[in-house]
């Protein structure tokens, strides 16, 4: 009797002519367009040389720095030095300093009311307090967080992942969130309301104002900063662990000899971007308490966004010129930073 076909030898024979078909196809269309590609990479690289390649290839990123980073640096410095309320700098006239002097000009520098532009420095003087605050816990609770999500504990993976959550909201979202909560008829007050307290008013009182802004900043974006520690965490070699557990080694000693040394790179990342991070604040705090009460939470941005394009006479070149003090604040705290770290990893 003649051999009846398996339902691979007759069904599936088609279906693998096809794919052998198909596949012939996709390699003559991928060979064309490697030649299609070959041919002018080859031109120009006789041209320009083969040292000068990679130059080639980053072009298209020095393009795109040079029109949405540089170019955008160069016009803000020119609006700096220029004065009036003309938008084109062709239509604004050179004051040189002028901005700057306005801005520094202040019988001390301690005390934002005798500044004759105040608000500017209580800007600064919030900023800096939020700053240190913010990333203080920042750094200490995303620290505490990877230490405990590294350890072997139930649930691992989800809990992970919950603290992960906030940082892909929209920070305009959380602040909306928060604010909800907060407010004198929200979730928090209608909590306190029910087991008989009185309503506490969070965005009246300038401490509270502050300290729930710094809060609220912490949560949303600590999740990021732990992810980067608990990677460095999981770095550390275990045999390490190992050895320390077999001499005995008290865990503060471990810690202190051990996980700290070996996780400081990761820590210098953590303490760097969320400086810039807490330095560049606006969204939130803004959402959230407006600045206020009064300016017990307004921010250098804050600052800078509201006399170029909250005020009713916009001034340009006041804005831009608080943006280059910031920018230049930023860069020397980052390299201050940097160079420190230097020195204690040599």
């Amino acid at each position: 009797m003649p051999a009846t076909p398996t339902p691979s030898q007759g069904a599936a024979a088609p279906g693998g002519r096809v794919g052998v078909a198909l596949g012939r196809i996709v390699g003559r269309l991928a060979a064309f367009g490697m030649r299609l590609v070959d041919r002018p990479m080859a031109a120009l690289q006789r041209v320009v040389g083969a040292r000068r390649m990679p130059y080639v290839f980053l072009l298209p990123n020095f393009v795109f720095f040079g029109l949405f980073v540089f170019l955008p640096i160069a016009i803000n410095v020119v609006f700096s030095v220029t004065g009036g309320t003309a938008l084109f700098p062709s239509q604004r006239p050179y004051v040189g300093a002028e901005q700057y002097a306005y801005l520094f000009e202040c019988d001390s520098y301690l005390s934002p009311s005798s500044c004759r532009e105040d608000r500017f420095w209580r800007g600064v003087a919030n900023t800096a307090w939020f700053v240190v605050f913010q990333v203080t816990a920042m750094v200490l609770f995303s620290l505490i967080t990877a230490l405990v999500l590294n350890r072997k504990i139930r649930g691992r993976g989800f809990f992970r992942a919950v603290y992960f959550f906030p940082v892909m909201l929209s920070p305009v979202v959380v602040a909306l969130i928060w604010k909800w909560i907060l407010q004198r008829d929200g979730v928090l007050n209608a909590a306190i309301t029910s087991l008989g307290g009185q309503k506490i008013l969070f965005f009246v009182d300038p401490s509270w104002a502050m300290f729930w802004a710094v809060f609220v900043s912490v949560w949303a974006h600590m999740g990021l900063y732990t992810l980067i520690l608990l990677a460095g965490l999981q770095a550390i070699p275990a045999d390490l662990y190992e050895a320390a557990e077999m001499d005995a080694t008290p865990r503060w000693r471990v810690f202190s000899r051990i996980t700290l040394p070996l996780l400081w790179p990761n820590m210098i990342v953590v303490i760097v971007l969320s400086l810039i991070r807490g330095v560049q604040t606006f969204d939130e705090v803004f959402v959230l308490t407006g600045g206020g009460p009064g300016t017990a939470t307004l921010m250098i941005v804050q600052y800078i966004y509201e006399p170029a394009f909250a005020n009713q006479v916009q001034n340009f070149g006041l804005a831009a010129a608080a943006s280059i003090v910031l920018a230049l604040v930023l860069f020397a705290l980052t390299m201050a930073q940097l160079a420190a770290a230097r020195r204690k990893g040599s």
